[in-house]
C-alpha cells in the first residue's frame, strides 16, 4: 500500500512537472524600456504575478528598435515560448507576420487588433480614463489652465489627450487646455527631457496641473511639475508615489493583468484569441487613489469622480473616442 502511494505521488509530481514545462511565457516590451515606470513597467509585474504565483519563469526582451521588436517575437515563438504577448500597437504588423508563421502558438498583442485565430488582442479605453482624470484636473486647477503631454504622436495617443480634455471641460467650458507631443518617432517615449522642456512651457503659460501620456518621458513631466510646485498626472501604472503630493492621479491601464491572464489562461487550457476591450465598466482603466494622493482628492473630487463612472457605464455620459473619426470635438 505505501509502494502504492509513493507510486501515485511520483506520478502526480511528473504530471505537475510536465504541465508547468509546456507553459513557457514570453513578453516583448515596448520601445521606452523596461523599466519605465509606466506601461511596459505594468505589463512586466503582470509577468511577475503570475511567476510569483505559479513559480513558472518567462523570458522577456527590450527592443529599441522596430526591427528588433519582430525578431523578439519571432526569436521566442521559433524557440517554443508559448504564449508569446507583445505590448505596443509598434508591434502589430511584425505579430501579423509571426502569427501566422506560428500556427500553433498563442500570440496576445496590446494596445492593437490582429485578427488571426491564434491572437488575442487587448485593448483599452483611454479615453473614459482620461476623461476621470481630466475632471480631476479641471477640478484641481486653480488658473483654469491644464496641460497635456503626449509621447509619440498617433491617434491612440490623441486618444488620451481627447478623454482628458472632454472631462477638464466637463467642470469649466472654458477651461483651457495645452497640448503637446514629444516626437513622432519610438525615441518619443524615452525622452525625459524634452518631456519636461514642453511641461515648463505649459507651466510658463499658466497651467497648474499637466498630464503625461509618454511612456518613460513622461518621467520628465512629473519631475517638472514637483520642481515648480505644480501638479501632474501620471499613466497606465500608478505614479502617485513618484512624487508624492505632487502627482494628482494616474490614469491606470490594467496592462499587468492582460499579461498575467495570457499565461494564466494558456496554463489552465482556457486561452481565446479575438479583441478583449476594457474600460471604466471593466475596471481596466482607473484614476488612482491611494496614501500619496488622498490628501490632493477632496471629498467633492470623489464624489465627482465616482458620479462620473456611473453616468459613463450607465451611457448618460458619452466619452468620445479620438480613433473613431480622428478628431476630437473640444
Amino acid at each position: 500500500m505505501k509502494k502504492t502511494l509513493l507510486s501515485l505521488l511520483a506520478v502526480a509530481a511528473m504530471s505537475t512537472t510536465a504541465l508547468a514545462a509546456e507553459i513557457k511565457p514570453a513578453l516583448v516590451y515596448g520601445t521606452g524600456g523596461k523599466f519605465d515606470k509606466s506601461f511596459n513597467e505594468a505589463a512586466a509585474a503582470g509577468a511577475e504575478m503570475y511567476k510569483k504565483e505559479t513559480g513558472t519563469d518567462y523570458r522577456d526582451f527590450e527592443p529599441t528598435s522596430d526591427t528588433q521588436g519582430e525578431q523578439a517575437i519571432r526569436n521566442f515563438a521559433s524557440r517554443g515560448y508559448n504564449p508569446v504577448v507583445a505590448v505596443s500597437f509598434a508591434w502589430t504588423s511584425a505579430m501579423e507576420k509571426v502569427a501566422a508563421e506560428f500556427p500553433d502558438t498563442k500570440f496576445v498583442i496590446v494596445d492593437s487588433v490582429v485578427d488571426l485565430p491564434n491572437v488575442r488582442s487587448v485593448v483599452y479605453n483611454e479615453a473614459e480614463g482620461s476623461y476621470l482624470v481630466g475632471l480631476l484636473a479641471g477640478m484641481a486647477s486653480k488658473t483654469g489652465k491644464v496641460g497635456f503631454v503626449g509621447g509619440m504622436d498617433i491617434p491612440l495617443i490623441r486618444k488620451f489627450g481627447c478623454g482628458y480634455v472632454q472631462g477638464a471641460k466637463s467642470v469649466k467650458a472654458d477651461m483651457q487646455v495645452f497640448q503637446n507631443m514629444v516626437g513622432t518617432t519610438g525615441a518619443a517615449w524615452n525622452d525625459p527631457v524634452r518631456a519636461g522642456e514642453l511641461t515648463k512651457n505649459q507651466i510658463d503659460q499658466g497651467a497648474d496641473v499637466i498630464y503625461a501620456a509618454a511612456g518613460a518621458s513622461g518621467l520628465g513631466v512629473l519631475q517638472t511639475a514637483a520642481d515648480n510646485k505644480k501638479l501632474s498626472i501620471g499613466v497606465d501604472s500608478n505614479q502617485n508615489h513618484v512624487h508624492p503630493g505632487s502627482v494628482l492621479t494616474s490614469m491606470v491601464k490594467r496592462v499587468d493583468l492582460a499579461v498575467y491572464n495570457a499565461y494564466k489562461d494558456a496554463a489552465a487550457d482556457k486561452f481565446t484569441a479575438g479583441v478583449q476591450s476594457n474600460g471604466i465598466k471593466d475596471e481596466g482603466v482607473v484614476a488612482a487613489i491611494d496614501d500619496n494622493n488622498k490628501a490632493l482628492i477632496t471629498p467633492e473630487m470623489q464624489a465627482a469622480v465616482d458620479k462620473a463612472k456611473a453616468d459613463i457605464i450607465a451611457g448618460t455620459v458619452k466619452v468620445h473616442d479620438y480613433m473613431t473619426d480622428n478628431s476630437c470635438p473640444m
